[in-house]
């Protein structure tokens, strides 16, 4: 009786480890991280013509900008216009801004709103273009509907950074100061 129990225990763990998918199928149902960057069109390695533009400010109104193409920073003054400098990233500061946008793959596909339950004013809005390895992509978000998506999260989270580099550099500091507010 002891050996048929254990002949039924047996044959059922055999059965319960046993599946119709193979180890092959499951590898192509889940890409890894690397494939799925490179789906992305983000090299492991920064490329040459790595380079992008983040606009942002409220509303309608996106005065700032810095803007890798053409090695400037542009800052909104409010009711003074805008003050815009040459400013130029060091190659490791590239490296990882570029690093920072491939953890959040910002050359995919991307959800930006979350539910429009409500309207906010004024609201938050980006701008961006980002080229790598010869693809460029653009896209834009706000916090108008007040709920902010993951991806927009992310995105909002870069923009910090890459200000937070910005606000150190000498050729920002020597910019005037915003006079006024917005609305």
């Amino acid at each position: 009786m002891k050996r048929g129990w254990l002949s039924l225990l047996i044959a059922m763990m055999f059965l319960a480890g046993c599946s119709q998918d193979s180890d092959l199928d499951k590898g192509s149902a889940a890409p890894s991280a690397e494939m799925a960057n490179q789906e992305a069109g983000m090299p492991a390695d920064m490329p040459d013509d790595f380079n992008f533009v983040v606009r942002f400010g409220y509303g309608d109104v996106t005065k700032n900008e810095i803007n890798t193409f053409q090695g400037t920073v542009t800052k909104d003054l409010i009711t003074k216009g805008t003050a815009t400098a040459h400013l130029k990233f060091t190659p490791n500061e590239m490296r990882e801004i570029y690093g920072k946008m491939r953890e959040i793959h910002i050359m995919a596909p991307k959800k930006f709103t979350k539910s429009q339950n409500c309207s906010m004013s004024p609201s938050n809005e980006d701008e961006w273009t980002v080229t790598v390895d010869g693809k460029t992509e653009s896209f834009s978000w706000t916090d108008r509907n007040c709920e902010l998506s993951d991806d927009a999260i992310a995105l909002l989270e870069l923009r910090n950074f890459i200000q937070s580099i910005v606000n150190a550099k000498e050729a920002y500091q020597a910019l005037p100061a915003a006079e006024g507010g917005y609305d």
